[in-house]
């Protein structure tokens, strides 16, 4: 059981996955918020039926499942779309990931949380112990994502546009990877990290009442 936990955030392709795939290595647990947000709205959910309710049967595939690409660009395009969306999927999502985190062994886990600062930061997930942010500059976050998902460069601005900024996001950290260099610069960074939390962890174990 992990009571020890940390939130795992950054702007879109700024490296979150890379730097998760590096505490996993050294045997820690990462419960991802993409994945929790798949499984909130999968075929048959309640989840998937409140989306239903709320934007209608278009928004379905033949096969019953939702549309991801087609939510994705009404959404993106649509503030007060975005947000009833997100009004129907996050709270799942949180819940989601506290379970997994709590139940997961290890002296600490990891929720990794794209929208942690759109989602209301520390004041919406009081059970982070730590927040550490992976930092990108806007012009390395642009061209990453246009090489990654293959869309036009108006679609991708306005991904980066929808999200937090950089200052809103840094102003949630308590630790920041600054991800603009190699990947190999990351092995080093989280082996630190790593390091620490399991420090903190120890600590904070030693401290909690019987």
């Amino acid at each position: 059981m992990s009571d020890y936990i940390i939130g795992l955030t950054g702007g879109v392709a700024s490296g979150k996955s890379e730097v998760a795939r590096r505490f996993e290595v050294l045997g820690i647990a990462v419960a991802d918020a993409d994945i929790a947000a798949r499984e909130a709205v999968a075929t048959g959910s309640a989840g998937l039926a409140e989306v239903v309710e709320a934007f209608g049967v278009e928004v379905l595939d033949a096969n019953g499942a939702l549309d991801r690409a087609a939510m994705r660009r009404r959404v993106f395009m649509d503030d007060a779309q975005r947000r009833r969306l997100e009004a129907i999927v996050h709270p799942r999502v949180r819940a989601a990931l506290r379970d997994a985190c709590e139940a997961a062994p290890g002296p600490y886990a990891i929720a990794a949380i794209p929208l942690l600062a759109e989602g209301g930061g520390r004041a919406t997930y009081p059970w982070l112990q730590r927040i550490l942010v992976v930092d990108v500059p806007r012009a390395a976050q642009l061209a990453r994502l246009l090489l990654r998902d293959g869309i036009d460069e108006l679609l991708a601005n306005r991904m980066i546009d929808v999200q937090a900024t950089r200052q809103e996001r840094l102003t949630l950290a308590d630790d920041v990877i600054f991800n603009d260099g190699p990947l190999e610069a990351l092995d080093a960074h989280v082996a630190a990290l790593d390091r620490r939390y399991r420090a903190l962890a120890a600590a904070a174990a030693e401290q909690a009442p019987l």
